[in-house]
This record gives C-alpha cells, sequence and structure tokens, in this order.
C-alpha cells in the first residue's frame, strides 16, 4: 500500500475540468476518492480515507461526497466527455467508432443493498446477489470509454399491474392467485405480459428492462447528438426484433447484432436454424476447396487496435426470422473452418463482411472495460444507498476515463516521463501503475526533503506508517 503525500499528478492535471460541478469542499473530497481508487488496492471509502497522510480527514467527509453533497451525476458525465472531446486522440470519430452496448454483474455477498437483486451469472453458472450494470460504450482503433451507463434495477410488480391496467392489457383472473402462492411466478406472468404488448403506446415505459436503458440511452445520444450517428453493436442477448426495429425506423442508426445458432434463416425450401445452415456450408465449401472450385467462405483481413486479423466469411442478404432481410455473416477463424461459426446480422444490406466484422469486433472493448472498471473498483463499494452507488459507479468511469485521456495528453506525458525516468505507454491498467510509481517516488521525495531539512526519520514516517497501518 503507498500512503499518499499528495495528490496524484494525473488528479491533479485533471481536477480543474470537473470544478465547476462540485463545491469547494466537495471538489477537495472528489479528488480523494478518485485518488483513491487509481491508488488503493481497497477501494471502499474507509480502505480510500485511510491512504492520505496530508489531506487526512475524517471519513464522514468522503461518505457525506457519496451520500449527501448535491453535486449532479449528469453534469459530471459531461464534463467527462468533454474532457475526452478535447483531445484528438480520444475524440469521438465518424466513420471510424462505433457504439456497443453490454451489460455486467456488480457482485456482493449478502442483499442489503438498495435494488439489489439475485441475479443467473452466467461464468458461474449459478444465481449470486448482484446490481446489473447497462453500458453504452465508445471505441475507435485509438482508444474507448464509456459514454452512458445505468443500474437495472428490479421490477416494481405493483406499478408494472396498474401500468397495465391503465393502458388497457386484460390480466387473467386466473393468474392472479399467484400473488401470494408464487411470487417468482407472478412475476414472471407480468414481465411476459408486457413483452408481448410492446405495441401499444406507455407500454415499454412501464418497466425499464435492460433493453429499455439501452433504448434511452441511443435516443439520448441521438437528440443530442444529430450530426453523429455511429453504428452500434451489441450481442445475442441484445439483438432482439423491436430493439433492432426501434434502431432501424426510429433512430436511423446502423447496427450489427450477433445471433445464436437456433436463430432461423429463411430459405425457398424453408426455415433453417443458422448452425445447421452454416454445417451445411460449410461442407460445400470443404467440398470446393478440394476440386478447385471458389469457395464458400471467403478469407478477410480487417484491422482492429492498430493489429491486422484474419476471417473467412461468407455474406449474403438473407431473411431472418422476426427480423426480415438482413445482411447475413457467418465468420470463421481457423483455415480448415474447425473453429465455431460466429453469426452476424446488419440493417446495412449493401455492407461487405470485411466492415461488419471490423465494427462488431469493436464490442469487445465493452467487455474490457467491465473487467478493468472492476480493478478500479467498479463493484468494490460498500456503501448501501442507491444514489451513492450511482455515484460510485459515475467516479469509477471517471477514472477509467482520465487514465485512456493520458496517453494522448502530451503535456501530462512528458512532465510523468521527465520525473519517472521512462516512457509511458499502454493501457488504462498500465497508466494506473504509472500513477501509483509516481506517487511512490513523491513520498520518497517526502522523506528526502524531510531529511534535508533535519528532521528525524522516525517523526517523518510516522504519518506514514499510520496510513499504511492504522490503530484498530
Amino acid at each position: 500500500m503507498i500512503a499518499l503525500v499528495e495528490f496524484p499528478e494525473l488528479v491533479r492535471h485533471y481536477a480543474p475540468f470537473f470544478k465547476e460541478v462540485f463545491s469547494d469542499q466537495a471538489w477537495v473530497e472528489f479528488q480523494r476518492y478518485i485518488s483513491g481508487l487509481i491508488i488503493s488496492e481497497n477501494q471502499t471509502v474507509e480502505g480510500i480515507n485511510r491512504l492520505f497522510v496530508i489531506e487526512s480527514r475524517n471519513q464522514s467527509s468522503l461518505n457525506r461526497l457519496m451520500t449527501e453533497s448535491p453535486f449532479s451525476r449528469k453534469m459530471l458525465n459531461q464534463k467527462r466527455l468533454s474532457l475526452l472531446d478535447s483531445l484528438p486522440g480520444t475524440r469521438m470519430k465518424p466513420g471510424k467508432g462505433v457504439f456497443s452496448l453490454d451489460d455486467t454483474l456488480l457482485t456482493h455477498y449478502g442483499k442489503h443493498f438498495e435494488q439489489i437483486a439475485y441475479l443467473f451469472d452466467h461464468v458461474e453458472q449459478r444465481y449470486i446477489w448482484a446490481h446489473n450494470l447497462v453500458t453504452l460504450h465508445y471505441s475507435d482503433d485509438e482508444t474507448d470509454y464509456p459514454v452512458l451507463f445505468q443500474i437495472w434495477k428490479p421490477t416494481d410488480l405493483e406499478k408494472l399491474e396498474q401500468g397495465l391496467l391503465a393502458k388497457g392489457v386484460k390480466i387473467k383472473e386466473s393468474k392472479r392467485s399467484l400473488k401470494e402462492s408464487a411470487p417468482h411466478k407472478w412475476r414472471q406472468y407480468l414481465l411476459g405480459l408486457w413483452r408481448r404488448k410492446q405495441n401499444i403506446p406507455g407500454v415499454p415505459e412501464l418497466y425499464d428492462s435492460k433493453l429499455q436503458i439501452a433504448k434511452q440511452f441511443l435516443q439520448e445520444w441521438v437528440q443530442e447528438h444529430p450530426d453523429l450517428k455511429l453504428p452500434v453493436a451489441f450481442d445475442s442477448w441484445y439483438t432482439q426484433p423491436h430493439f433492432c426495429h426501434f434502431l432501424d425506423k426510429t433512430l436511423g442508426l446502423n447496427y450489427i447484432g450477433a445471433l445464436s445458432g437456433d436463430n432461423e434463416v429463411v430459405l425457398k425450401t424453408g426455415r433453417e436454424r443458422l448452425d445447421s445452415f452454416a454445417a451445411r456450408l460449410k461442407q460445400e465449401h470443404l467440398d470446393a476447396v478440394k476440386q478447385g472450385k471458389p469457395p464458400v467462405f471467403k478469407p478477410i483481413t480487417i484491422q482492429y487496435k492498430g493489429k491486422k486479423e484474419h476471417y473467412y466469411s461468407y455474406c449474403v442478404s438473407h431473411r431472418i426470422h422476426n427480423f426480415g432481410k438482413q445482411r447475413l455473416v457467418i465468420n470463421f477463424n481457423q483455415t480448415d473452418l474447425s473453429d465455431n461459426p460466429v453469426f452476424l446480422i446488419s440493417n446495412r444490406l449493401n455492407w461487405q463482411s470485411s466492415g461488419i466484422t471490423r465494427i462488431y469486433r469493436h464490442r469487445w472493448p465493452v467487455e474490457v472495460y467491465h473487467q478493468e472498471g472492476k480493478e478500479e473498483g467498479l463493484d468494490q463499494y460498500q456503501l448501501r444507498d442507491f444514489e451513492a452507488i450511482e455515484r460510485h459507479v459515475a467516479l469509477v468511469a471517471t477514472v477509467y476515463s482520465l487514465l485512456r485521456a493520458a496517453p494522448h495528453d502530451l503535456a501530462l506525458k512528458e512532465k510523468l516521463q521527465r520525473e519517472l525516468k521512462f516512457e509511458l505507454e499502454g493501457s488504462a491498467p498500465f497508466w494506473r501503475r504509472a500513477t501509483q510509481a509516481h506517487s511512490l517516488w513523491s513520498m520518497a521525495l517526502f522523506i528526502s526533503i524531510g531529511l534535508t531539512q533535519g528532521q528525524d526519520l522516525h517523526d517523518i514516517m510516522a504519518p506514514l506508517l499510520r496510513a499504511v497501518c492504522p490503530p484498530a
């Protein structure tokens, strides 16, 4: 653990961008909190507070930042995006940038957190207590960062029931007994009813599902930035007919979605599962290669994050069951097509497989952000209040964005390189370690200056040792 004798240079460099978001007192606490998120291994309020030697304060000051300070999360996010827009390397780039959608579970042990839910973890294959964070992410070959994000809230069943009735949706009397006898089945029934009645005006807004949150993100972006319509990429969970139709017809956005093998392509001979269709095409391809005929899956090369990637790709417009006419891409990685195929669809029927594949490849950084964000404390909060939890998530996104901005900020980069005497390049985790290294250097200077001024080593080290090993 590194005790902080001053705010890290990265924090001091970027803190003025956010000054008007906070009161004078809260601005100091903001700097303390984001410093702790970068430096501390324990990113709880208690863990962050104990780092500080010079700006040492009672833990309640940081708690008030999260629970009582009236700062606006929306304004904080706007300032964060404005900062990123001020640097050419992190500015959004029309024609190159991609939006992606994804969500992740913020796991906790116990259920004493507001809006926490018992959710299925597909990685661990079991139910866990967690918040579910939905993120709209930006990526291009130079950078990536979160744009908008929101924690999903469990369904308010009473509100949903009353809302459906107000919209004229009939609820079967035979199902009402489930309220008491089987609450989980009652929840499934109401949500199923809500999903089936999406065509009724006002029904979609009765419940902020993850898809509804994603719609709101993109609608907000298009309304505020009508001249910057970027393509949107998402995995098979988000690739649902009504969502794709909304992006295409309502927002006028281009999309790339993934499909699973049990989706169906509509052929002249009838409907066929995509996995079966791909297997048949694969056999035709292997036979054609043996006979010296043109291959079914053609080799393509894309550029992604400065590197070349190679695929074997089938790209034809087909009708997809429930989706209508789509550009269908089936990709393999291996020359002999021995790996599992990836199925992609797009509403741009004239796009080629290389462009569709490149855009979808930029979906991966949102997953990396969720992984790396957890290293910055995304899921390490011990806050119970939901507003405080949302503020914590917003501050983690701010830290991640500062670490993304730093490699493109020549003034900051040159200053740190002069002091640390090594080249600064690399990812957000690298810049986190570089910031920790500079804080270690600052602590060494603090000790050296104290000794030069004739102070006793024990007196110099006492506050540092207390920060590392506080009294019980």
